[in-house]
């Protein structure tokens, strides 16, 4: 499935997921950008990806929690100066540190999550919708987590994050659907053998989980030609299957 020609910001992708999707859709001949506020974790998998002998990688150190407005145009305008256009956006960006009781989340803890996983992929999509719409076609892809529609226990600010990207992201294909150029959807990885996984669940074994690998089909189905027309869908990696 072949990706040549296409740009696609990843946010996070010095993470777990995030470093997996970048590679993926590098391999496939995607221009990928790699956003991360971690440089060395940056420059493995820009090294990855030139390994792979797939196409050069940008790397664009962004603290997406600590960035103000101006900062996001920038970036924004700088993608539109080097490319003209966009045709990917993955938001693969997440903040969570631990379960804990609503009544013990410390207000600076629960404001920093929901930037990151939250405001920051409204404030990105925003800036970005422009750039996208200059493409024939365009995907933004949001990351959520199977425990959303569960509202799990101790979940706390993370739980409330993706409840509510889940809700933008729906929004967002429906006044988007009708121009029929970006499509918007959302990624349900489930349990994977994932650096957040570990942390959520340290005495899980680990070996009974997917790898983070297996999620590849899903990442380029959802950037590929083939779901062109597909928006507003919540697409769960278990059960994903073309």
């Amino acid at each position: 499935m072949s990706l040549k020609k296409q740009v696609i910001l990843i946010t996070g992708a010095g993470g777990g997921l995030g470093s997996v999707a970048a590679l993926t859709l590098a391999t496939n001949g995607a221009h990928v950008i790699l956003l991360d506020k971690n440089i060395t974790k940056l420059e493995v998998v820009y090294d990855a990806i030139l390994a792979a002998s797939a196409p050069e990688p940008i790397i664009y150190p962004f603290d997406l929690a600590g960035a103000n407005e101006n900062d996001y145009q920038e970036l924004a305008n700088k993608i539109t100066e080097e490319y003209g256009s966009l045709q990917g956006l993955l938001h693969s960006a997440v903040e969570f540190s631990s379960f804990t009781p609503i009544s013990q989340f410390g207000t600076k803890e629960w404001g920093h999550t929901l930037n990151v996983n939250l405001n920051a992929a409204f404030l990105l999509t925003r800036v970005l919708l422009p750039v996208l719409e200059k493409s024939q076609h365009a995907s933004i892809v949001f990351t959520s987590d199977s425990s959303a529609r569960k509202s799990q226990a101790y979940s706390g600010a993370y739980g409330v994050s993706k409840i509510a990207m889940e809700g933008l992201a729906k929004i967002l294909s429906e006044e988007l659907e009708s121009g029929n150029k970006v499509r918007v959807n959302t990624l349900v990885p489930g349990a994977v053998d994932s650096p957040l996984r570990k942390r959520a669940y340290p005495a899980e074994d680990k070996t009974k989980l997917p790898t983070m690998e297996s999620l590849g089909p899903a990442y380029l189905y959802l950037f590929g030609a083939q779901s062109i027309g597909v928006t507003g869908q919540l697409i769960n990696a278990a059960t994903f299957h073309l």
